[in-house]
């Protein structure tokens, strides 16, 4: 059988893959904690398990239309409305079967082959392998040495004609940073000024810390509104990971290709997810705030422990619901003779070890760094970085 070359050059999620080795190690009956998922632990709001068993009682259980349910699609113009003061109309809102497909559609309707997308790195695993898919090249841009916020002259020395489009995740997924007004207004405006569109992955908007403050971009420069397109979703702030909704805004000019693009790939997400998440963004919003205030003291516990352990160093997170940090000090060294020369050899020998999962930086395009996610009961927490800073003081 032929395999594309397109196939065989695309990595595999990491993130997906230690989830589903630590899940493994679980059913062999081993004691693993898993740092690695994005995913919250708490229950899908009672609002949302409501709507969709009176949507199932109802028959709504068949094809939607294609870019979403209306009654889902105004409640995402309502809540823009609402919390960043945008309008929108349902015609600029595309539902899609979780944030990830939608990026992956408007990355489809934006860029040839050989076009330029700038990633601003660590960045998430997926946004460098769907640029790839549509033959695109990404062009990375290191913010490790600006505490993982982009320099406007960074970003400058990167573009070039074939820069099609950036795309902008704060709260950053794995750093933890949230973008200031001065590094955003920078982005906008320099999108602007070049004709390059921007995606804007604000899927962890809600879960900002202390005296973070999420900024909406197009409150920023609002003359870019015709350049940008917003993702977002009821996953990460509304524990909603399984349900596989996303939803994206933007200008009519390519939210209909979008729209024509998702016909083509998934149809329509599922009818009684919509509707769940319908019941979520009009009712939720209680939980949304008690499901904040467990993460900011997870956050607090986390990086207090962290902060105890050797070899170790990081800055800490503001947002999302991750801890990055360097294992430079760590490299070189051995567990009971196994050696660590690099960040996957570090997660592999530390789940093997201590069955602890986490994810590799080079995952994110920054190796030497790891990732764990503090979206686990206070007693997993406290658990988890116990066998860390134990395996750590173990190294020789």
């Amino acid at each position: 059988m032929h395999i594309s070359a397109r196939a065989q050059k695309m990595e595999p999620s990491a993130t997906l893959a230690v989830t589903a080795k630590a899940k493994s190690l679980k059913r062999e009956g081993k004691p693993v904690i898993s740092f690695g998922a994005g995913e919250p632990d708490f229950d899908s709001p009672p609002s949302a398990i409501r709507y969709a068993e009176e949507a199932m009682k109802k028959g709504q259980t068949h094809y939607t239309p294609g870019t979403g349910i209306p009654e889902l699609r105004e409640e995402v113009c309502r809540y823009y409305k609402e919390h960043f003061g945008l309008e929108y109309t349902p015609g600029n809102v595309v539902v899609g079967s979780g944030a990830k497909p939608l990026i992956y559609e408007a990355l489809g309707c934006l860029i040839d082959s050989g076009d330029e997308v700038l990633v601003f790195t660590p960045a998430w695993v997926s946004y460098v392998e769907q640029i790839r898919l549509f033959d695109g090249v990404p062009v990375l841009v290191d913010t490790s040495g600006t505490d993982f916020v982009p320099r406007i002259a960074d970003v400058r020395k990167a573009v070039t004609p074939r820069t099609r489009a950036m795309i902008i995740n704060t709260p950053n997924n794995p750093t933890g940073a949230v973008y200031d007004e001065e590094c955003l207004r920078d982005l906008g405006r320099l999108a602007v000024e070049k004709n390059i569109v921007i995606i804007y992955d604000e899927i962890y908007e809600r879960l900002v810390y202390g005296d973070a403050v999420h900024h909406q971009i197009l409150n920023l420069v609002p003359e870019a509104r015709d350049l940008t397109v917003i993702v977002n979703g009821v996953s990460k702030a509304f524990a909603m990971t399984g349900w596989r909704i996303g939803y994206a805004l933007g200008p009519s000019s390519l939210m209909g290709y979008l729209g024509d693009m998702q016909g083509h790939i998934t149809s329509n997400a599922s009818s009684i997810a919509q509707w769940a998440s319908v019941g979520a963004l009009r009712e939720a919003e209680t939980d949304v705030v008690t499901m904040q205030k467990a993460f900011s003291g997870r956050r607090d516990l986390a990086v207090k422990l962290m902060k105890e352990m050797p070899y170790v160093s990081f800055t800490e997170p503001r947002g999302a619901f991750y801890v990055w940090f360097s294992i430079r000090e760590a490299l070189g060294k051995s567990w009971k003779g196994q050696p660590i020369r690099s960040d996957e050899e570090f997660c592999k020998v530390l789940l093997e070890a201590k069955y602890l999962a986490v994810v590799p930086g080079s995952a994110f395009m920054c190796p030497d760094n790891v990732r764990i996610s503090y979206a686990s009961s206070e007693e997993e927490i406290r658990e988890g970085l116990g066998r860390l800073k134990e395996f750590l003081e173990e190294l020789k």
